[in-house]
């Protein structure tokens, strides 16, 4: 067992309000006693346990001060690392989630990684995250949807539909959070829509969790729906994009990975092609479009098309 695990097991064992000899220990941990002596060590100097040897009973109890003999949390350096990257990685993906939850288990981390000789000021400058498009969203429209997403309760906020420009009042059964691209998104089934429908997050506003109970849906039901498809646009496939790169692209584009379903094969020449299923051909379209003259679309003719329409329209206005 971990180092962690086996310090919690102390707890355990001691926590029975009777003395604990070595010996007990010993098999019940599977431990030498040079390991013993310094676990012993550990959760008295460290994690500052109240653990004592009694000579009377014979055995190690736990002094009984009026304070809870659990520290808090025990980690080994490697998990306080992991940890503490995790920490760092939530602060910069979304500053001020969560800010007022997290500040005292912030200060914890804080206080165990300076016991092993650890500065969460170093891991802050060696941890960054370099954001691309990114949109800026309230905190309280976050926590409001991870809220109301774990305790299962439905979601009342206002709306803001990007492409009519209306703002419309909703109720939501969230089922899912999503970070995609740098951006939060909600996957709820929609009271007003009777559908499932993903929400940026940053276009809610005057987010309110309510008592009413959220309707469930099942995993795979969501999947279905969602995620068969390229995307953040819901909707069951309706066709599939054949693209083709350039041989210089492909050393780029066979490492990613577009959609869990596509399809791809390297042809002779060096050229790669990549076939995946979409419902919706917006956001597909952008992304054909940021390759310029390193990809064409082979098929199918509609996508083909839109596509040859945005470049010309592209081309059209760089002539003088």
């Amino acid at each position: 067992m971990s180092e962690s695990v086996r310090l919690y097991r102390y707890q355990t064992l001691l926590g029975t309000r009777r003395a604990v000899p070595t010996r007990e220990l010993l098999s019940e941990l599977e431990i030498s006693l040079a390991t013993f002596k310094r676990d012993i060590a550990k959760l008295r100097d460290q994690l500052g346990m109240p653990i004592v040897f009694d000579r009377e009973r014979g055995g190690y109890v736990l002094e009984s001060n009026g304070a809870s003999p659990l520290p808090g949390m025990w980690f080994t350096p490697q998990e306080l690392v992991a940890l503490a990257t995790l920490q760092q990685l939530l602060v910069q993906l979304q500053p001020g989630l969560l800010a007022d939850t997290l500040a005292p288990i912030k200060t914890r981390l804080a206080d165990l990684l300076k016991t092993h000789g650890l500065s969460d000021q170093e891991m802050a400058q060696r941890v960054r995250i370099v954001h691309a498009g990114k949109r800026n969203v309230l905190p309280q429209s976050l926590e409001a949807a991870a809220s109301a997403t774990m305790r299962r309760r439905r979601l009342h906020f206002v709306h803001f539909n990007r492409a009519s420009g209306e703002r419309v009042e909703r109720v939501v059964s969230p089922q899912r959070l999503v970070l995609y691209r740098d951006n939060w998104y909600l996957d709820g089934w929609c009271h007003l829509r009777h559908a499932l429908r993903s929400f940026a997050v940053d276009a809610i506003d005057a987010p309110r969790v309510l008592d009413e109970k959220a309707k469930d849906m099942a995993p795979e039901e969501i999947d279905a729906i969602v995620y068969h498809s390229y995307g953040i646009f819901a909707g069951k496939p309706q066709a599939w994009a054949r693209l083709r790169f350039t041989p210089e692209r492909a050393r780029w584009v066979a490492g990613e990975q577009w959609h869990p379903e596509q399809e791809s094969r390297t042809l002779e020449d060096g050229s790669y092609e990549l076939a995946i299923p979409y419902a919706d051909d917006r956001e597909l379209i952008g992304d054909i479009l940021r390759f310029g003259p390193d990809v064409q679309v082979i098929g199918p003719q509609a996508l083909r098309q839109k596509v040859q329409q945005r470049l010309l329209a592209a081309v059209g206005r760089y002539i003088d």
